[in-house]
């Protein structure tokens, strides 16, 4: 059987073809198809098994007015969670008798504080930013149960990329914003924290895993790098399959980087062999996928996220028909070494690869870069909200 037909949540590609045969269906019955967007007309038309989204992603659709509703309802839901934040601790009185009083109420209905009028241009700029720290973090989880009403798996929702070299940080906004989706009703079993792979990252995924907050793990561009997150049993990695041949069209042109020589498809075939191999639990889902070769190379793998434009060209190829390219099966003729990766082996390999700290770096900067406007649009909202 082939790996990816039973996977870790329970979901499995399936094994029936749709009534109009092309490359996606196919590819369908051996992959995890996942839609790479945070636009919900386009989850409505793919019907992907999850979903990921990313600062980009959201700041692309918040442009756009069908998702304005969105934005209003992120600004209310941000200004009350800062005003409530800086209410005084209510106290609860100590009694002298463990005992419940007879005259005392089962079930005392808790009354929020009345909240003072709000102007966002009255506040200094570190409280402005606290606000605006709120409403970017319910947006992102506004889009994630918009999302989880059209997909029957996960959501991945992304930790501020700002915190990527800082564990504690990162622990405290995932909670956050798993708080933030409970508060709506929605467990944490169908969210996905999304976490840049640098070592404070891995690490503080390890930590989450403890709570049972399941983490993504992106900006996968290195073998050790991978290695990190299985060993420290983080449910999935997104290794970057476009992102990688870039940075090889310009560093190493000249070269034939087709099919099999796509330099992010050998990186993702050979972690997948390798977490096959060992036994890893950790899900590998590509992404960053552009070109419709890196798709069909890669068929088998666990997991695809697959941006629109894509999913279009995949499903145009009528009468397709996919064979898995990744299968256990072929395990047994490879020679792989075990390699057991802790801070000093991740941070010298990491070193000795060009290409991983460098797209590892610019990922990091262009989710901040993006996060950043994106809190420009709501400062700009709030701004005008109260002139």
């Amino acid at each position: 059987m082939d790996a990816a037909e039973v996977q870790h949540d329970g979901s499995s590609p399936s094994k029936k073809v749709k009534s109009n045969p092309n490359a996606l269906n196919s590819l369908r019955e051996h992959t995890v198809v996942v839609a790479d967007t945070g636009k919900i007309n386009d989850i409505q038309k793919f019907q992907p098994q999850d979903a990921t989204t990313n600062p980009s992603l959201i700041l692309e659709a918040a442009k756009l007015p069908e998702y304005q509703a969105l934005i209003d309802d992120a600004i209310q839901k941000g200004i009350k969670a800062y005003q409530l934040s800086k209410q005084p601790v209510q106290k609860q009185p100590k009694r002298t008798n463990s005992r419940k009083k007879k005259d005392e109420p089962e079930n005392q209905e808790i009354v929020e504080p009345e909240l003072p009028q709000f102007n966002f241009n009255t506040l200094n700029p570190e409280e402005q930013k606290i606000v605006i720290g709120f409403v970017t973090d319910q947006l992102s989880v506004n889009f994630g149960l918009e999302i989880l009403k059209l997909v029957p798996g996960y959501v991945s929702t992304e930790v501020d990329a700002r915190l990527s070299y800082d564990k504690q940080a990162t622990i405290d906004k995932a909670k956050r914003i798993i708080s933030l989706y409970e508060q709506a009703g929605i467990s944490k079993d169908r969210i996905l924290i999304k976490i840049a792979s640098t070592w404070e990252g891995i690490q503080a995924a390890k930590a989450l895993k403890k709570d049972g907050i399941s983490c993504n793990m992106t900006l996968i561009f290195n073998y050790h790098q991978a290695l990190a997150c299985a060993q420290a049993g983080v449910r999935l990695i997104s290794p970057f399959v476009g992102r990688i041949l870039d940075w090889y069209a310009k560093n190493k042109s000249g070269e034939d980087y087709t099919k099999q020589n796509h330099p992010g498809v050998k990186l993702v075939t050979s972690i997948w062999n390798s977490f096959k191999k060992f036994k890893y639990d950790t899900i590998v889902m590509a992404a960053s996928l552009r070109l419709v070769d890196e798709a069909t190379e890669l068929c088998g793998c666990d997991r695809m996220t697959i941006p629109i434009k894509l999913l279009n060209d995949l499903q145009g190829l009528e009468g397709a028909v996919l064979e898995p390219k990744l299968r256990v099966e072929n395990l047994e003729k490879l020679n792989i070494e075990k390699v057991t990766v802790d801070e000093k082996t991740y941070r010298w390999e990491m070193n000795q690869d060009a290409m991983g700290t460098e797209k590892l770096n610019e990922g990091i900067r262009k989710f901040a870069q993006d996060l950043e406007t994106l809190e420009n649009v709501i400062k700009q909202k709030l701004t005008q909200n109260n002139q």
